[in-house]
């Protein structure tokens, strides 16, 4: 017989009792639990659909054992010194109906403060999201959180309103009464009946992960780094505040004579993305499920919990995370890629490779010493591999954990090296050079991990723009600001010429060997004419140097202007592979 039990219990709430227990702390509701991602106008239907009587969905709460001496999230004093029970689900209808009860503004995607305003039209019963019109019409209420942050009675309320409105306009007693009801209809909302399921304290961590998981709640799926993320705005709000303040900044450059920044041109990094990188770094750890014991001070051979330990924890959480946000190591890290021949966001395919590298730069700057000008070279190298080899793209976490073994307890800086090295020359073997990464470069996919690592080659030879004496890198800088982009990707065998010939299938016209980077001026002279055509005319503006020169780092065989199609694609690629090859031994 099976011994499964339900989990969890139902509890009936009003919405004044739910927002009594947000404000004593006994709820535990993050400032956000993740930027705000409901638009006004959600917020709206939600109380247009409240209004109406209409069910808007239940919250699922986690009792939450450790509570003695933690600290409570957010700010102000608080009744409890830490929530009884935490949201699992609808943390975002929560805020929603907090932030207009309460008036608190709320962080959207991009970490800037937002003002939730929602207008009601008592003589109608309608919603709106406030704009200039409404805020000017008498028939408007034009911010409804007023109505609750005043204090009034409803009595009050409605007779104010009434006053307000029949300075203006003449209304007949029907219709007063219609709107007092309407306004002792919405006033009521705080009566509104929710159910809340919650999940028992002795539940395990790992299945309320996995409820984490599996729970989808409009749209909006909560992961395991969420989890995480809300146990740092129990026991470590400070830590999760500067996680956010990181992200924010580096979302806009920062302002003439401002000081340093976490602002590149290469990620705009969210709390969770930072969060692994010091679990990562503190903890040795890629997989964030085994970190919730951590975290609460578990331990993993007796499944008891201990706050001692969990403050042990989060300290090495803390030390780790400021070596994360430290500056200097985010832009020394970055200008590794840049010394990759990475330039930008735009030829990085995969976040997690640049993350990872992140973690892995950090151990050896701060776990092994490895000086920085050998850090730069091998980092670089590393970023190089991880991307072109999509070494994060499956079972990412399962990869990092294999690679952060590897490295646990390695503190000496040519070891650190050694074993990279190793990983890479274990996988980049002469068979991929020569077969796996031609046949990679059989795509015609436009975000190309290949392309990338092609185009990050050709940085580091110095190879010039095709057609061009200008570089290839520095058109591809990411700080000038132009009406059209400064590099075009063209086609070598134009589009219309070869659907003229016959070939119809996009995916052979638009394969990455027949693309090639050209400032914009040239990829316009061109149009339409097929190489044999246009290469004649180009050739005489180079010396044979110069033509010699650009045909090699730019993997184009000898006469590639005369071949048939299928054969130059067959020929370029091979060449691509080598040019890869190249830059990727340059950073040795």
């Amino acid at each position: 017989m099976s011994d499964m039990k339900t989990c969890f219990k139902r509890v009936d709430y009003d919405l004044s009792n739910l927002l009594h227990y947000l404000d004593i702390g006994d709820i535990g509701l993050p400032d956000i639990q993740r930027p705000f991602v409901w638009s006004n106008a959600k917020v709206r239907d939600l109380f247009d659909s409240m209004y109406r009587g209409f069910p808007v969905g239940y919250f699922l709460f986690w009792e939450n054992a450790q509570t003695n001496g933690a600290k409570q999230i957010g700010v102000g004093d608080k009744v409890h010194s830490a929530p009884s029970r935490l949201i699992v689900d609808g943390q975002q209808r929560l805020t929603s109906l907090y932030a207009v009860f309460r008036g608190k503004r709320v962080l959207d995607e991009d970490y800037r403060e937002r003002k939730i305003e929602i207008a009601f039209c008592p003589r109608t019963g309608a919603f709106e999201v406030a704009d200039a019109a409404i805020r000017r019409d008498p028939e408007w209420i034009p911010n409804i959180s007023e109505l609750w942050a005043s204090g009034n009675s409803s009595f009050k309320m409605v007779k104010g309103f009434l006053k307000t409105l029949t300075a203006k306009v003449e209304l007949s007693e029907e219709e007063e009464e219609l709107i007092s009801h309407n306004l002792d209809r919405l006033f009521d909302l705080q009566k509104y009946p929710f159910t809340a399921l919650e999940i028992a304290a002795t539940v395990d961590e790992e299945q309320v992960a996995d409820i984490f998981v599996r729970i989808n709640s409009e749209g909006v799926k909560l992961n395991q780094a969420d989890f995480i993320l809300t146990l740092l705005s129990v026991f470590w709000d400070a830590g999760r505040a500067e996680l956010e303040q990181f992200c924010r900044n580096s979302r806009q450059p920062p302002a003439l004579g401002s000081p340093p920044s976490p602002f590149n041109h290469f990620i705009e990094p969210d709390p969770d993305q930072m969060l692994r990188v010091s679990v990562a770094l503190g903890f040795s750890r890629g997989r964030l499920k085994s970190v919730y014991q951590v975290l609460r001070g578990k331990d993993l051979d007796n499944g008891e919990f201990s706050a001692d330990r969990r403050d042990a924890q989060f300290e090495v959480l803390r030390q780790a995370q400021a070596k994360v946000l430290d500056l200097t190591c985010w832009h020394q890290f970055l200008s590794a890629l840049v010394g990759a021949g990475y330039r930008s966001g735009e030829m990085i395919s995969s976040q997690n490779a640049l993350l990872y590298a992140y973690a892995i730069y950090l151990i050896g700057r701060t776990q092994c010493k490895v000086p920085e000008h050998q850090l730069q070279k091998v980092i670089g190298r590393w970023f190089f591999f991880a991307s072109l080899t999509g070494r994060y793209t499956s079972s990412p976490e399962s990869v990092m954990d294999g690679d952060l073994n590897r490295l646990r307890g390695v503190s000496d800086a040519a070891q650190f090296m050694a074993i990279l090295d190793e990983l890479m020359s274990s996988q980049l073997t002469g068979d991929f050079w020569t077969t796996t990464l031609p046949a990679a470069l059989n795509s015609s996919s436009a975000r190309n991990p290949e392309l990338f690592a092609y185009v990050a080659a050709q940085n580091r030879l110095n190879a010039p723009v095709l057609f061009s004496h200008k570089k290839v890198s520095d058109l591809l800088d990411p700080s000038l600001k132009t009406k059209k982009k400064a590099l075009e990707r063209h086609h070598l065998f134009p589009r219309a010429w070869l659907q003229g010939e016959g070939q119809e299938d996009l995916k052979v016209i638009n394969q990455m060997a027949n693309y090639a980077l050209l400032e914009w001026p040239d990829n316009i002279d061109i149009s339409d004419d097929p190489p044999a055509v246009y290469v004649p005319q180009i050739r005489p503006r180079f010396s044979e140097n110069e033509w010699a020169r650009m045909h090699e780092l730019h993997a184009l065989p000898d006469s590639w202007e005369c071949m048939a199609y299928d054969d130059f694609l067959v020929a370029r690629r091979k060449l691509m592979a080598d040019i890869v090859r190249r830059g990727f031994e340059t950073l040795r």
